[in-house]
């Protein structure tokens, strides 16, 4: 794999535990690297789901503002229509559904929106065709 493109997007957050365990559960993404910045004592860790480049950097902090909410958001795609209504009715008892799921047709797909611990958004999707439009996009050039 190589650093080159978009490599990671970095999030501040109020307990970096709670955020692990929610972008575990519902993005199936695990930490690949921690440590207490040595310059300012704050810990971070970076979180990947291991299938390319990219990590979310999360960062303690004492207040989270602003924060990545509806249109701001992050995406993840779901294998599929199961998983994703599976994973939205775990979020919905815990009391963290925002919106769906719901299927909005081509080229959005099926989708919806969860809320994490410091109130960013997570969208989960099927049906996007992300790394197909990638995809045909490189072809063309």
């Amino acid at each position: 794999m190589s650093d080159i493109g978009l490599t990671h997007i970095a999030l501040p957050v109020t307990d970096i535990g709670k955020s692990i365990e929610f972008y575990a559960t519902y993005a199936h993404m695990q930490v690949v690297h921690k440590r207490i910045d040595s310059s300012s004592g704050i810990p971070v860790v970076w979180l990947s789901d291991g299938t390319r480049p990219f990590v979310i950097v999360l960062i303690q902090k004492e207040i989270v503002q602003p924060v990545l909410s509806p249109l701001a958001h992050l995406g993840v795609g779901c294998p599929s229509r199961e998983v994703l209504n599976q994973l939205c009715s775990q979020a919905k008892q815990a009391g963290i559904l925002l919106d769906g799921p719901q299927d909005a047709g081509y080229p959005i797909g099926y989708w919806a929106f969860l809320r994490d611990p410091d109130g960013h958004t997570l969208e989960l999707s099927y049906g996007q065709e992300v790394g197909l439009a990638v995809q045909q996009a490189s072809q063309q050039q």
